[in-house]
């Protein structure tokens, strides 16, 4: 495993060089009023920890999705003055409970069921009730489908962290990986949508576009968020206008 390669955590008195492919951590950022320094020992445990649960889960939810998601929200939380801990802790265990999710069908909300499972780690690394609450927030109210709201500063940026890999040519590509993970046909757009069911054969990337894919540049919370979001959505109109005109020999 690498030591954090996001500006603004550190370990607290490193004075030894890393490895040439681990570049020193620089130095802390200002997060709200005050710089803060994260154990980058904590920070390793923590990433063990995600790899382990999203490596259960696998495809479009593995571990490279959670370090994509935990690196955007850093991105976007150093131009909003957010708490890069709280941001890069949540986008790394946001997805944690994805597996109960899957083997429940669904009926089980893995962001609920993360958040719940995020406070018990969290507590076990040392993390102090009240940072816990701040990730947990994060953790429960990320999922597009899901009913609690983002609350918090962090909460919203990491919103927009997940959903972003959602779209453009990443989430299109987890789209049809998510599809052949549950044994979902190729593509199926003569079909209302709306009448076909999550985790069934018609679950098909094209039936994720129109559920929510599309829907999601609609949905951000955050300036640059809502910037990038429009670029992804016009890369994805692009390429379902293409693949309805292959599938039916219109090209």
């Amino acid at each position: 495993m690498t030591c954090p390669d996001f500006a603004g955590i550190r370990s607290p008195g490193h004075t030894q060089p890393m490895p040439k492919q681990d570049p020193p951590s620089p130095p802390a950022e200002s997060s709200g009023s005050s710089s803060f320094y994260m154990d980058s020992r904590r920070f390793k445990e923590l990433r063990k920890i995600s790899h382990r649960y999203c490596a259960e889960e696998g495809g479009a939810h593995g571990p490279d999705h959670s370090e994509r998601v935990y690196k955007m929200a850093v991105r976007i939380g150093k131009t909003m003055d957010a708490d890069l801990e709280v941001l890069a802790v949540a986008g790394l265990l946001h997805d944690i409970g994805r597996a109960k999710e899957r083997t429940a069908r669904g009926k089980i909300c893995h962001a609920e069921y993360g958040a719940k499972l995020a406070e018990s780690i969290l507590a076990e690394v040392g993390y102090q009730p009240e940072k816990i609450k701040e990730i947990s927030h994060c953790i429960r109210t990320h999922r597009y489908r899901g009913t609690e709201k983002p609350q918090s500063l962090e909460a919203k940026i990491l919103f927009d962290a997940d959903k972003l890999d959602s779209i453009g040519a990443i989430g299109i590509g987890r789209a049809f990986l998510f599809a052949g993970q549950i044994g979902a046909c190729l593509h199926n757009p003569e079909l209302d949508p709306e009448q076909t069911e999550s985790y069934s054969q018609q679950d098909t990337a094209y039936r994720e576009f129109q559920i929510k894919m599309k829907r999601v540049q609609g949905r951000m919370l955050t300036p640059m968020g809502t910037e990038i979001a429009a670029k992804r959505h016009r890369f994805m109109e692009i390429f379902f206008e293409r693949l309805n005109n292959e599938i039916y020999g219109s090209d």
